[in-house]
C-alpha cells in the first residue's frame, strides 16, 4: 500500500461517526485519495456458515473461499481497519467485538491497533505488569478486591495514593486518596453481596505539576509537555490540562518506544512522569491516543500521519 503512487485503499475506521478524530481521520483519507468510512461498534456483525459457503471478501483472501462473512461490507471489504474508539457495552458486547476484530485480522486484514494489543492497553493492570515485567520503570501498583486488602495497601503507601478504574481514560474516576473515609466507597463495594469492582490503587508520585505524552506513528514521534491547572494535580487535557510542544529527552523517546513495542502497539500514547525524585515512570500506554491537545499545541496534522503510515503496511 503507497499512497498516491499505489493503490486506491479501502478503510475503515471503528468508532463514533460524529467523533472529532473520526471525521479527521476520514477527511486525511479522502485527501491522500482513499476510501473512508465510519463504522459504528453496533455495526458490527458476523455470519458463520459451512467451511467454504462464503466468497472471499478481499484482494488478501482472494481464491479463499470462508467459513465465515462480516458485516458492514465496509468492515468485509476494508483494506485496513483503524480503531478509534473502545468497544463499550457489557462483557458480552465488548468481548464479541474484540472477538470480531481478532477474526478479521486472522484472516489478514491489517487492525490498527492489533485487537491483543487493544485488549492489553485498555487493562490497566495487565499493562502496567507487563511494562514492569520487560524491566521498564513503573509506579508501585497493588490491585486486590478484598475491602481489609484494599485499606492495608493504603496504609501501606503511607495513607496517600491514586486510586484508578482497571479500564478508563482521560483522567476519568481518577482520585488521590489521603483520608481513610475517601476509601469507603471502595471498600464497601468490594464489601457487598455480590462483591463488585476491583481497587487498583498506585503510589502518588511527587511532581512538578506536568507530564509528557509521546505520541508514536509507526517510526515517527511527536511530544507534548501537559501543565496541570491551577489547583489540580491530574494534567489530562480533558480535565484542563494545558498542552504544549515539547523536545523531550532522546532517552525518553527511547523509553517511550519500547513501552509501545512491549504492548505491541503501532499507534500509541505514552505518557511519562518526571518525578521529583528523579525518576521517570511510565504511567500508561494508550493504544487509542487522543491527539486534540498535540495537534492544537504542535500544529502537526496527525491524521495524515496516521494515513501515511497505513500505506506502508
Amino acid at each position: 500500500m503507497h499512497g498516491h503512487a499505489g493503490r486506491r485503499l479501502s478503510v475503515a475506521v471503528v468508532g463514533n461517526p460524529q467523533g472529532w478524530h473520526v471525521s479527521r481521520l476520514l477527511a486525511a483519507l479522502e485527501a491522500r485519495g482513499h476510501v473512508g468510512t465510519a463504522v459504528r461498534w453496533t455495526d458490527l456483525a458476523a455470519e458463520i456458515g459451512p467451511s467454504g459457503c462464503f466468497e472471499p471478501n478481499t484482494a488478501a483472501t482472494a481464491g479463499i473461499p470462508a467459513a465465515e462473512r462480516f458485516q458492514p461490507a465496509a468492515i468485509a471489504e476494508a483494506d485496513a481497519v483503524v480503531v478509534r474508539g473502545m468497544p463499550g457495552g457489557g462483557l458480552e458486547e465488548v468481548v464479541f467485538r474484540m472477538d470480531l476484530l481478532g477474526r478479521l485480522a486472522a484472516r489478514g486484514t491489517p487492525v490498527v491497533n492489533s485487537p491483543r494489543a487493544l485488549e492489553i492497553a485498555i487493562d490497566k493492570y495487565l499493562s502496567l505488569s507487563r511494562l514492569a515485567a520487560a524491566g521498564l520503570p513503573v509506579p508501585h501498583t497493588v490491585v486486590v478486591q478484598d475491602p481489609a486488602a484494599i485499606e492495608s495497601a493504603w496504609r501501606s503507601f503511607g495513607g496517600d495514593c491514586i486510586v484508578k478504574p482497571l479500564f478508563g481514560s482521560g483522567g476519568r474516576g481518577i482520585a488521590r486518596i489521603t483520608d481513610r473515609q475517601d476509601l469507603a466507597p471502595l471498600m464497601n463495594a468490594a464489601a457487598g453481596s455480590p462483591p463488585t469492582g476491583v481497587a487498583y490503587l498506585q503510589e502518588f508520585v511527587p511532581h512538578d505539576g506536568w507530564d509528557v505524552r509521546v505520541l508514536l506513528v509507526g517510526a515517527e514521534v511527536f511530544c507534548i509537555r501537559r501543565v496541570a491547572a491551577a489547583g489540580e494535580w491530574r494534567t489530562n487535557v480533558s480535565l484542563g490540562g494545558r498542552p504544549e510542544a515539547f523536545d523531550a529527552p532522546a532517552e525518553w523517546i527511547d523509553l517511550a518506544r519500547a513501552a509501545s513495542e512491549t504492548l505491541g502497539t503501532a499507534i500509541a500514547g505514552v505518557d511519562l512522569l518526571p518525578g521529583r525524585d528523579g525518576r521517570v515512570l511510565v504511567l500508561e500506554v494508550n493504544a487509542v491516543p487522543g491527539w486534540k491537545g498535540l495537534e492544537a499545541a504542535t500544529g502537526i496534522p496527525v491524521a495524515d500521519r496516521v494515513v501515511r503510515s497505513l500505506e506502508s503496511l
